[in-house]
């Protein structure tokens, strides 16, 4: 692989591990709506980053 894919690539994926990373601690740590913790968990990371944004919007209760 050419290095200079896998340079533009690292960001990337170190951007979708901190954005998923992200979004679980904050589902552990909140109270969820519409949906168990688990499945928020499983958006979060099977659609990154819509499922994270859709969580952030509407998936955590307001403190």
């Amino acid at each position: 692989m050419d290095s200079a894919i896998v340079a533009a690539l690292v960001p990337l994926a170190i951007f979708v591990i901190a954005w998923v990373g992200y979004c679980w601690y904050d589902i552990s740590r909140r109270t969820v709506r519409h949906l168990p913790k688990w499945a928020w968990a499983l958006i979060c990371l099977l659609s990154v980053p819509v499922g994270g944004i859709v969580y952030l919007l509407i998936g955590r209760e307001s403190q």
